[in-house]
């Protein structure tokens, strides 16, 4: 008999300053349109997916934290700013797009739709090109070097002491 192995996930912040791995199940991945997550990410809404049953180790070490309500800390890179984590009464949820492989974690539930913009459902309708058609009309990106940390694991990160179940 071949035992599974258990899901696992890896992700981080631009700098590589703040890196986790997910050992386990993820719960539900959804989005929030409510003003306080629009300002938290900076954008249109904030994909999140909650911890569930899983267990996050954050590798180097943990975000710094801002207290953006009277129950809610939303953790982010303190080096580059990169928003990681809404952290409530009922548990943890980590922005999507820190995972190294966001494709996996599609969203299933929308939330605070009493603040969505307008415009979010039509974002799809508009013209669409691709990072190499930008490039042929802004001359600086042909040769763009981009100093984000690669979305995997690199040598010597390796699990910190710090863990959050």
């Amino acid at each position: 008999m071949t035992l599974q192995a258990e899901p696992s996930h890896t992700g981080g912040c631009q700098c590589g300053a703040v890196r986790f791995r997910i050992h386990g199940t993820l719960g539900r991945a959804s989005v929030c349109h409510c003003r306080m997550c629009q300002k938290a990410f900076g954008g249109l809404y904030a994909p999140l997916v909650n911890l569930g049953t899983a267990e996050i180790v954050w590798m180097k070490r943990e975000p710094k934290r801002f207290r953006s309500s009277n129950h809610v800390s939303r953790g982010f890179c303190p080096d580059c700013g990169t928003p990681l984590t809404y952290e409530a009464p009922d548990g943890m949820a980590l922005a999507i797009g820190a995972f190294d492989d966001p494709s996996r974690l599609a969203p299933q539930i929308q939330f605070g739709i009493e603040g969505k913009l307008p415009y979010v459902d039509g974002i799809s309708q508009l013209p669409a090109h691709t990072s190499t058609d930008d490039a042929t009309d802004n001359d600086y990106l042909a040769d763009i070097v981009s100093f984000q940390h690669p979305d995997r694991e690199m040598p010597g990160e390796a699990p910190g002491d710090a863990r959050h179940p």
